[in-house]
């Protein structure tokens, strides 16, 4: 099994004595984003997680606890990015704090275990493609040898961030952008050592050295755990996007970043009132269990093929 930690909201930034908790007792409990009253009660023992995923802007609050994850594999989707607090307005200083935080958790994880993500790429009138392209160079500079991928994608429009993209004049780009900054970018990564990525996108940029990715990425997963991986293509996620099959024990609407181009909190109300809700303890995040939840326990196994070795 796969643990995605998260796509729905920021855990290790917000979260990470839930998680602690969570992982300490050796299960969490998830709810169904379709059906309210519909639990998961999933198991997060070592011999049944094969590697935990963690989505992050800010991973500070677990840096001096990465140690209590000594009996799991995991790796890091760090986005640092180059906008303001329009556009993110509770992500701390990237010179002050962010930049210095990726490589000191470069240092105590090892750079094959953080994948550096750059997106998604706005480009409007304060963030012009130039703009993306220096600060896209600057930070290459700066994280050399703190990481060996990178991986980008473009803004795209759902109806859950609508309104922030008519409020804050963004909006999907242009065909001509995508591949001029692809190509820019590119050579930026040839100078510095590094591979790029796609995530998701329609658009096919291999002439310009750009694989489409995988974030729940099998591949990388079975280099960290040197074990070959029995898994499947995520079914629940669009067409375009080449993640493997997990499990994300996130949930939507609990983000303090409050990015005006998430997906995953699309009312700032719910946030606040999630958030208020918050208990460590709890096996639920930003929530409890109630009398009229129906609790199921998942059944979860190792996807290690035991017939199969890499080495």
């Amino acid at each position: 099994m796969i643990i995605s930690a998260s796509r729905r909201t920021d855990i290790p930034a917000f979260y990470s004595d839930w998680f602690f908790n969570r992982i300490k007792d050796g299960y969490v409990m998830v709810r169904n984003p379709m059906n309210h009253h519909q639990v998961s009660k999933i198991a997060l023992s070592p011999d049944v997680v094969d590697c935990i995923v963690f989505w992050t802007k800010n991973p500070l609050p677990m840096l001096d606890r990465i140690d209590e994850l000594k009996d799991y594999n995991y790796y890091f989707q760090f986005t640092l990015n180059s906008y303001a607090q329009d556009i993110e307005p509770n992500v701390p200083s990237k010179s002050k704090e962010v930049i210095g935080t990726f490589k000191k958790l470069s240092d105590k994880i090892g750079a094959e275990r953080i994948v550096w993500r750059y997106d998604p790429i706005i480009i409007n009138d304060k963030y012009p493609r130039q703009y993306h392209i220096d600060y896209f160079e600057k930070l290459a500079h700066s994280l050399e040898g703190k990481f060996n991928r990178c991986v980008i994608s473009f803004v795209d429009y759902y109806k859950k961030n609508a309104t922030n993209f008519r409020v804050n004049n963004i909006s999907e780009p242009f065909t001509n952008d995508v591949l001029y900054i692809a190509e820019r970018f590119s050579e930026i990564a040839q100078k510095n050592g590094f591979k790029i990525y796609s995530c998701a996108e329609k658009y096919d940029l291999e002439n310009y050295g750009i694989q489409h990715g995988k974030c729940i990425d099998d591949g990388l997963i079975e280099q960290i755990i040197g074990s070959k991986l029995s898994v499947q293509k995520d079914k629940n996620q669009r067409a375009e996007c080449g993640c493997v099959d997990s499990i994300d024990i996130g949930s939507y609407n609990t983000c303090l970043h409050g990015c005006k181009y998430c997906y995953a909190n699309y009312s700032m109300n719910s946030v606040c009132n999630n958030s208020q809700r918050y208990d460590p303890h709890s096996p639920i995040l930003c929530s409890s269990v109630s009398d009229d939840d129906k609790v199921t326990e998942r059944k979860v196994t190792s996807l290690i093929d035991k017939q199969l070795d890499m080495f």
